[in-house]
Formats: C-alpha cells, structure tokens, sequence
C-alpha cells in the first residue's frame, strides 16, 4: 500500500473548479481503411488494455486516511471500468479542426473524477480526411517520471505491427477498510519516523495551497468588483474561470532548421524566439498594446543531469530555467540572440542533456515529459513569471497505434492560478506541434496568438532567405548531428 507523497498531494491539494489539475494531450491518427484496418474505438481499448499493465497506478484512485492521521494511500479500484476512462465521441462529418479544438477546450475545462483512477481518453470521429484523434488527460498528481510514466508514452509502436505482449491477469486487491487506515497510519507514528514528516510536509502543504487559493480568489473577486486588472502582467496574469480555450498550430522542422543553419544556436532557440516574436505581436493587437512590457519572464523546464534533484525513470531531472523573452525587441534576429545567449548559459553549467538523446527514449516520451514539466513549473510559482513553456523533443520517425500512424501530437498544459497563459511544443516526425491553453474569459483572442506565432516564424524565415551564416555572439555554431536529431 503506497502513500501519496507530499509533493503529489499537493497537486491534489491544489485543484480547484478554476484550476484542474491535469495535463492533456491531442494525437492525430490515420483512421480505419476499407480493408478494416487501422484505429478504431474497440482496437483503441485492446490496446490500453493490453498496455495497461505497465501502468499499475493508472488502475489505482487515492483512498484519503480518517482524520487525515497520514497522507492518502493509493488503492486497486476495485470498480476499475475501461469503458468509463476510455470514451468516444465524434464530430458531424467532415469535422474540422475548429470543431475538434472546441470539443477538447470543453472536456479539459472538466476536472478528474477523484473517485476513480485519474484520468480518461476520447476517441473523436468524424475529422476530415478520415482522420481520427485521441484526446488524453492525465491528472498531474499521476504521472511523477520516477513510479508512473503517461500511458500515452506505452500505446505506440515504431511499426505498423504492434508489440505482442503476454496476456494481463490483473486482479484488484481489496480495499482497505477505514479502520485499518488508521491502525496503520498510527503504527507508521510509531515506528516510522520518516512517514511522520511526510505526513506533517502533506498536512503543511495542503494548508499553504488553500491560505493561497483563498487569497487569489479574494484579489479574483476585488479584481471583478473593481474592475482593475493585476499590475505587471497585463493579459499575461489574472483570474482565471472554469473554462479553457485550446488552439493549435502545426509548423515543419525544416523551417526551423534552416533558420538554426543561418543564424546558428538551436531548434528550442529558435522556437522560444518564434514564441517571443508571436506574444511582441499578439500583445500589439491588444489595446493596451505592449503596455510598457519589454519582457516575458518565462520558465522552460529543462533536462538535466543533477543527483540533487529527484531521478525520474527516462535518464535525466527536469530543472526550471527561467528565460526573459524580449518581446520589446522589433528585430526577430536581434530576439533569437538574445535568447540563444540565456540558453547558452544553461549549456555552459554542463548539466544539459542534449535534444537527441532525449528524443531516443523508447515510446512516445513527450507525453511524459510534459507532464514532468508541468509539475516543474508549477512548483516555480513563487518565484514569479509570466509564462510557461514546456519544449520537448521527439522521434523523426513515424509511430503507430494499432497499425494506424500518428500524423501530429500536439500538447495540452494545464493553467495554474493566476496564469491564463501557456504554451506546449512538440516536434514530432518533421513537424513542430505548438499546443496553447488559455482561459476562455480573460484570454478571448488566444486564436490571434496562434496566428502571430506563425507570423512569427514566416519572419524569421525571411530573415534567412539570403543565407548568410550569423552566428549569435558567444555562441560557436554546432554540427547537425549525424542521425538528424536536433539540438
């Protein structure tokens, strides 16, 4: 019986209606052919049932302690139903995107059902083209990186012909009853001196998140009384609602590599410039124009090597770094610089793993360092920024679910309080998936910034027409590496 550790507990202790805590994931299929191949609802649900099993907790819920003598255990659910979790829904045909994204800004807007193992995927029908897509949420208090990856990093294959894995025979254990709660939360005092500080760092935490949301939603209210707008961070902070507006953008790693062969530094450079030069000219079309803002504080988790920091099961930790994205700056070469030199400090700690090594790891591992990351950053809260931005690197080669082929995968974030802003990328197979979540109320343009992202990167682009080769200052250019993973 495994308790909920502190800093999970948080997560959980953390959620509100405003703020449900899960990160989600969008993942473009191939649909079924006339042959009647390919992904459909039935073979979507043999394959998680047949993957599950390397997944334990994703067959557990949290079973809270009387009196809340010790932290939460995890538990075998013992109604474990697959066909709650895995649900289908589908577009009117010919689904567009547009449609897509509004049926998964409502469903994310929905928090986890506690009662049952925290999380849930949509099969969606009816996109055009055929096409099929898979919606997963996962709650961030789940996926940690070092007991449970993302189901989503199991369910694909490098073929077209799926894994043959031995047969599950998953039985769930029963229940422990309250009773047994708490003779085993009262022996764990006794015996276990380290399970006691656990249980005072839980209770302590839960305290501290609910004296801070009650203070963010007394300034939410006074805010909407008054009608004043948080000082410093413009639309980048405020209160947020219970509803979420989603919008992707799919960009091709070509453009970014051409821009990295000109100018030098990295892909993640020149997507955070990319992203600089989209908010410089979404925050222009608003009426408070930039506002007298010259800087987005942004925190990129990062890959790091530091025995310091907890050890996740993908080979690295995840560090926050924290970059200010010179969204004042009007020259698009001048910002990816700029950025390309903070990044090069991190690089010169010798910490950094490079975006190849990270793109190797069996799976689809985005999906989980996503969910790491988001966890990284929420934990940054108090030291202030304006926006999060999870950057992970993955496969140039095609992955298959069921024998059909992902063609996009774009990330989901989660919002945390005070912040109806954030950003998810994805490079996946050529492409480079850009995925925004946005409070639907305080941020009502979010579309907008989608538009000036790609604006963004058409002028960065252009800036790398002539093909001269300009390196940043402080920054040698890299060799392309040799299996083209990127860096």
């Amino acid at each position: 019986m495994d308790r909920v550790r502190p800093r999970d507990l948080a997560f959980l202790t953390d959620e509100s209606p405003e703020t449900p805590r899960h990160n989600a994931t969008i993942e473009i299929f191939e649909g079924a052919d006339s042959d009647g191949g390919g992904l459909d609802y039935q073979r979507l649900v043999s394959l998680i049932q047949d993957r599950i099993a390397f997944v334990p907790r994703y067959r557990q819920r949290v079973q809270p302690v009387p009196g809340r003598l010790a932290n939460p255990v995890w538990v075998d659910d013992e109604n474990f139903d697959l066909g709650f979790h895995v649900r289908r829904s589908a577009l009117p045909r010919p689904g567009t995107s547009a449609q897509l994204l509004e049926l998964v800004s409502r469903i994310v807007s929905r928090p986890l059902d506690r009662t049952r193992p925290l999380w849930e995927i949509y099969f969606v029908e009816g996109l055009q083209g055929g096409r099929v897509a898979i919606l997963s949420k996962t709650h961030q208090a789940l996926v940690d990186g070092v007991h449970t990856v993302d189901l989503g990093q199991l369910l694909l294959d490098a073929s077209a012909t799926p894994r043959e894995l031995e047969a599950d025979d998953w039985a769930p254990r029963q229940s422990p009853a309250p009773a047994k709660l708490v003779a085993d939360a009262l022996q764990e005092t006794l015996t276990q001196p380290e399970a006691v500080l656990d249980t005072a760092r839980g209770t302590s935490l839960a305290l501290r998140r609910t004296a801070e949301e009650r203070t963010r939603r007394a300034r939410a209210f006074l805010g909407a009384v008054t009608g004043r707008r948080p000082k410093g961070g413009g639309v980048m902070s405020g209160p947020l609602s219970q509803q979420r507006r989603v919008v992707t953008v799919d960009t091709k790693l070509a453009d970014y590599r051409k821009i990295r062969d000109t100018h030098g530094g990295t892909i993640n450079d020149v997507i955070l410039a990319t992203i600089a030069g989209g908010l410089r000219a979404w925050l222009m079309t608003r009426a408070e124009s930039l506002g007298g803002m010259r800087q987005v504080r942004a925190v990129v988790p990062v890959s790091v090597i530091d025995e310091e920091l907890e050890a996740t099961s993908l080979g690295s930790q995840i560090a926050a770094h924290f970059v200010d994205l010179p969204v004042g700056e009007p020259s698009p070469i001048v910002r990816l610089h700029q950025v390309s030199y903070s990044f090069q400090a991190h690089k010169d700690t010798g910490r950094s793993v490079a975006a190849n090594r990270l793109a190797g790891i069996a799976g689809f591992a985005p999906t989980t360092f996503h969910a790491i990351g988001s966890r990284v950053a929420a934990e940054e809260l108090r030291r202030g920024y304006h926006l999060s931005i999870t950057n992970v690197p993955g496969p140039q080669a095609p992955l298959f679910a069921a024998g059909a082929r992902m063609v996009a995968s774009f990330p989901v974030p989660p919002l945390v309080a005070g912040h109806p802003l954030v950003i998810g990328v994805t490079s996946y197979d050529g492409g480079v998936y850009y995925g925004i979540t946005a409070d639907r109320d305080w941020v009502p343009d979010a579309d907008l910034l989608g538009i000036c992202l790609r604006e963004a990167l058409d002028e960065l682009l252009d800036s790398s027409s002539s093909g001269r080769q300009r390196a940043p200052r402080g920054r040698r250019r890299t060799k392309k590496p040799a299996d083209g993973a990127e860096s």
